[in-house]
């Protein structure tokens, strides 16, 4: 897949950022262009105008990883902006092969990995890949999650409840934040896998479906989601703390394990106990066999 227009737009929005002042440079009256000029970037970079100029319009294939380190030390990228600049040339290159990514529809966990799963007791425990479908869950996560289960269509997708799912702007205390992270993680693994085409037709439904979600898109934020907190209001247990962290899955690549954790002897911690309490009782009205049936996604 032809990524040149992905780095055009990567590029550009992040010279555009970056002010003359932020780099000891005059603003001047006869500037045309928002932020940087290509020229400058290119000093910065100690690259000439003309390679900075055809690296901009897309042609990032062969560029060296010295070239790469100082282009993000120009443009000021961040860690998440210049592995996703790496992800791109990698993408570009004509020998890279695109990398082994775990779909929802093609994968399923192993019986020791929900094991692992069960044993987390205390909070929500689940399992993502990069296109934010919930391919494997404990109980908890099952119940925190449950709106997003309710959802039409299969698998659960964070990302769909998120820009498609009214319910979403009450159960995220900061619906603008949950939003700006959702597109940001997306964008970094479209950067990471531009040939998954279930990825791609999940943008395309978002971007033809919400606004707020192609507004987001077209900045080209990208992150690295690993550790926090967060504030949701669940509809069973009403508001919610949890520290969370993020673990990439060495064995299968593609795929994160986050767990859920609210702080001790505080009323979120109340809250998750009222949560599983509730979980028990609804699964095994539902199920007969307690939430055990209820993980995959």
């Amino acid at each position: 897949m032809d990524n040149r227009a992905d780095v055009r737009e990567f590029l550009t929005s992040r010279r555009a950022r970056i002010s003359p002042e932020d780099i000891g440079l005059p603003t001047g009256s006869n500037r045309r262009v928002a932020g940087l000029r290509r020229s400058e970037v290119a000093t910065l970079a100690g690259v000439s105008v003309e390679y900075y100029t055809r690296l901009e319009r897309g042609s990032i294939s062969g560029a060296s990883p010295e070239i790469l380190d100082a282009l993000a030390r120009a443009l000021r990228l961040d860690d998440a902006e210049r592995a996703h600049l790496f992800d791109l040339a990698h993408a570009a290159s004509p020998v890279a092969r695109p990398p082994k990514r775990r779909s929802a529809k093609s994968w399923a966990p192993h019986a020791s990995l929900q094991w692992v799963l069960d044993a987390v007791t205390a909070g929500p425990a689940f399992i993502r890949n990069g296109r934010m479908d919930l391919v494997a869950v404990n109980s908890l996560a099952r119940a925190f999650y449950k709106d997003v289960y309710d959802m039409p269509g299969q698998p659960p997708n964070l990302a769909r409840y998120t820009f498609l799912d009214e319910r979403s702007k009450h159960f995220y205390a900061d619906w603008d934040a949950a939003a700006d992270i959702t597109v940001a993680i997306l964008r970094t693994e479209a950067g990471r896998d531009p040939h998954n085409k279930e990825l791609h037709e999940l943008i395309g439904e978002l971007s033809t479906r919400s606004e707020e979600f192609r507004r987001r898109w077209s900045l080209h934020n990208v992150r690295q989601h690993g550790t926090g907190f967060k504030t949701f209001r669940h509809p069973v247990v009403g508001e919610i703390t949890v520290a969370y962290e993020g673990l990439e899955m060495a064995a299968e690549p593609g795929l994160s394990l986050t767990i859920y954790a609210a702080e001790p002897a505080s009323p979120s911690e109340e809250a998750m106990r009222l949560l599983a309490s509730w979980a028990a009782t609804e699964y095994a009205k539902t199920s007969g066999q307690g939430a055990g049936k209820q993980h995959a996604g």
